[in-house]
């Protein structure tokens, strides 16, 4: 009996040591800095299900020991990780198996790129080897993913969309994902031998966050590619040619009040509208990509959120989500906003081309938009102006030279029909002199004619000028150039983090096709930031950091200047984080020197428990009420919360306050809110329902959005949704005097859209 027992105890010791434990021991971690990986060249079949247990797997080799970035710094991580890289002719695929609880794996069934608030296992990777450009992919439990292209210009672009094929299974110990990724969607060198850099970045949501990976990184290191592992034996490959083409339809029907004023129980549809589009893109080569669009659909489907806008004097700067800027839309994004796409708005045609020739890279655009829109930047607000059709090209030159370090021309050029234009130059740099010092740098000159129309700003102020006297702001076809220079050195050790910078852009200096809402101003702004990491407290880390600024006109007068000390910490429980700012200023403006600007700002967020996130923000203190010209006592209040009853449901709610009154008569400039909600429920990975409202108390306007949503990936897609708005009246219809919401606005649409590559 003795001897079954023995024999028992020694089964179970073989079976327990045969699977790899889910958490490390200290004495097993070796730290890895720039770990190499030799890819596995597929030998059968690769079925992408999340299972692993595919003959095309055997023989891969695990790339593991991760190393734990925070809260630990640079230690073992509390959990074990093992990601593959294999190919075939046609795909490079990739794994993770990632060890946990399985009971406490956090994973939702939702759409793309909303996979943050889960465990999920990143693949970052850079074909070139030289820093400057890299695909980014985050896979959930599920298998959903998010994908993004990283650059050294701009950092992480998540509107950017790759093609793959992606899954994931929750199993007893853990999770593990599963991808395909087609050479045709990537962009690497032409060669025999190909040597990528790469990491596998691993988020682990607990009671604090966990991340890892593959490689260990030195913290006196500011460049973060050059610290990835290398895989290679990726061989015989070729960058995918072929073409693409992405032909879609939309049709909506909109209908309104008959009266907008006196709006009475009628409600007028208008006409069943429809537009086709089609786009294609070809692979001239591995290195070439030219791309085209007839009558291309710029449509946005999710709704832009509002914004606060009744104590600023500047444009309000939007996201970019369409799907046409996606290849090379990298090349054209700088320190200055000198490319703002959204500036493109309604274009009859747009045409696309890009390529990389080594360390060389290039791209170009031209559109045809029939109703631009043009941002006036002066030197206490801008204000936009419609104009009619405008021609728009684009063109970028780039030249890496070492690791992270790339030198950049650029030039955009917008001709308005009937007259008119704008054009700008720009070069700038990123340098890297050691490993922990990097320089940055940006000088652009701009031309602009205005065209000689002054219908098209009759609702400016008449008879304003800028630059003391020499110009009018309305278009009556003055020419001028103008200047953009930029020029900072970042320095960046382990726990230390500062920057410092100068810029100018002169009374002049109008960028057409960018976003820049102010001009007539230098700046010199310095930034730090140390980082604590206290061990046997409540802290997992204490940041504070301060910064200040000060701004001048091109004539010498003071116009801000200010001093802003922060600290933030992260919280060994909840995923809590706490925030605190205190920030003291003096400003110029409309002639006035408001000299007692001081803000307290308070914020804190947490995740106690799967079901659960939420957070607020919390500002008080003397701000300008920027409409009135006078000192106001300022209140600021959002608070955000998510709720996921199951891992298909998702309801999300904002709320934002605003109010402001005169410091010393109490007199009240503005009071306000927006209250926004969001209601989705994930049927399955390709179905999705979501419904969105939205008070804005500032308008006193509701909006009710719901949306169907059939995604079979990035690309193919269809849409069904409606829009209603409605807006407080008198009557609204009705014979006594009461005020009552009424609908005022509404629209029907549908969109599909599909892919179709050769």
């Amino acid at each position: 009996m003795s001897r079954v027992c023995v024999a028992v105890v020694c089964l179970l010791l073989i079976a327990s040591t045969s699977q790899p434990s889910s958490v490390i021991t200290e004495s097993d971690f070796v730290p890895q800095f720039n770990p190499t990986l030799k890819a596995h060249r597929v030998n059968g079949e690769i079925k992408i299900d999340g299972q692993l247990n595919d003959a095309g797997w055997r023989g891969a080799l695990p790339a593991g020991n991760f190393t734990e970035h925070s809260p630990g710094d640079e230690i073992a991580p509390p959990v074990r990780t093992e990601a593959f890289v294999a190919y075939d002719e046609d795909n490079l695929y990739l794994a993770a198996v990632c060890y946990a609880d399985s009971s406490k794996v956090r994973a939702s069934m939702c759409e793309r790129e909303r996979i943050f608030d889960d465990d999920n296992i990143g693949f970052f990777f850079d074909p070139y080897g030289d820093a400057t450009r890299a695909y980014i992919i985050n896979i959930n439990p599920h298998g959903i993913p998010y994908d993004a292209l990283w650059s050294a210009s701009y950092g992480e672009d998540d509107n950017f969309d790759l093609m793959f094929e992606s899954r994931g299974i929750v199993t007893d110990s853990g999770y593990q994902v599963e991808l395909a990724i087609p050479f045709s969607s990537l962009r690497f060198p032409n060669k025999p031998v190909q040597q990528w850099r790469f990491d596998f970045y691993r988020h682990h949501l607990r009671e604090v966050h966990y991340s890892m990976s593959w490689a260990t990184y030195d913290q006196n290191q500011s460049c973060w590619p050059c610290q990835w592992g290398t895989v290679t034996g990726i061989e015989n490959v070729k960058p995918g040619k072929g073409l693409e083409l992405l032909p879609s339809f939309v049709a909506h029907q909109s209908g309104s009040v008959a009266d907008a004023t006196f709006p009475d129980t009628s409600f007028a549809n208008g006409d069943i509208y429809g537009d086709l589009s089609i786009g294609g893109k070809y692979a001239v080569s591995s290195n070439v990509v030219v791309e085209g669009a007839y009558n291309p659909d710029f449509s946005q489907i999710e709704a832009d959120a509002s914004q606060v806008d009744v104590n600023t004097t500047y444009a309000l700067q939007y996201e970019e989500k369409r799907p046409f800027f996606q290849e090379g839309m990298d090349l054209f994004l700088t320190y200055f906003n000198a490319v703002y796409t959204r500036s493109i708005n309604n274009p009859d045609y747009a045409a696309k081309a890009s390529a990389r020739f080594g360390r060389t890279a290039f791209a170009a655009l031209s559109a045809h938009d029939e109703q631009s829109l043009s941002i006036l930047p002066f030197e206490e607000h801008s204000s936009y102006v419609p104009l009619s059709k405008t021609l728009t090209n684009m063109f970028s030159l780039r030249q890496s030279i070492g690791a992270s370090s790339y030198i950049r021309g650029l030039m955009t050029d917008q001709r308005v029909d009937g007259g008119g234009s704008g054009t700008l130059s720009s070069f700038d740099t990123k340098l890297h002199l050691n490993k922990s010092v990097s320089l940055r740098g940006q000088f652009m000159a701009t031309h602009t004619e205005e065209p000689d129309d002054t219908s098209m700003t009759s609702h400016l102020e008449d008879g304003a000028t800028f630059d003391d006297g020499k110009h009018t702001v309305a278009f009556d076809g003055e020419s001028y150039w103008g200047i953009g220079a930029l020029a900072g050195v970042m320095y960046n050790v382990k726990n230390f983090y500062a920057y410092s910078r100068v810029y100018e852009r002169t009374p002049t200096y109008r960028a057409a096709n960018g976003f820049q809402p102010r001009n007539n101003d230098r700046r010199w702004m310095t930034e730090a930031e140390y980082t604590i990491r206290p061990s046997g407290t409540i802290f997992s880390s204490i940041e504070p950091g301060v910064d200040f600024a000060r701004i001048w006109n091109f004539d010498g007068l003071r116009k801000d200047e200010w001093i802003r000390f922060d600290c933030e910490t992260q919280l060994r429980f909840a995923q809590g984080s706490f925030w605190a700012e205190y920030l003291l200023s003096r400003e110029r403006l409309g002639g006035i020197d408001f000299r007692d600007i001081r803000v307290f700002t308070i914020s804190a967020q947490a995740c106690p428990v799967r079901l659960v996130e939420g957070g607020w923000t919390l500002s008080y203190g003397n701000m300008i009420a920027r409409n009135y010209l006078r000192m106001g006592r300022e209140t600021n209040v959002n608070a955000w919360l998510k709720l996921r009853p199951t891992d298909r449901v998702l309801a999300e709610v904002d709320f934002t306050y605003n109010k402001s009154h005169d410091v010393e008569t109490r007199e009240k400039f503005f009071e306000g809110h927006i209250l926004w909600t969001r209601l989705g429920y994930q049927f399955n990975r390709e179905l999705s329902f979501r419904l969105v409202t939205e008070y804005n108390g500032f308008g006193d306007r509701w909006s009710v959005d719901p949306l169907i949503t059939y995604r079979i990936n990035p690309f193919s897609t269809f849409y069904a949704g409606a829009t209603y708005d409605y807006d407080k009246y008198l009557d609204c219809g009705v014979t006594n005097d009461r005020t009552m919401t009424c609908l005022s606005q509404r629209q029907f649409f549908i969109k599909i859209q599909y892919l179709f590559q050769t």
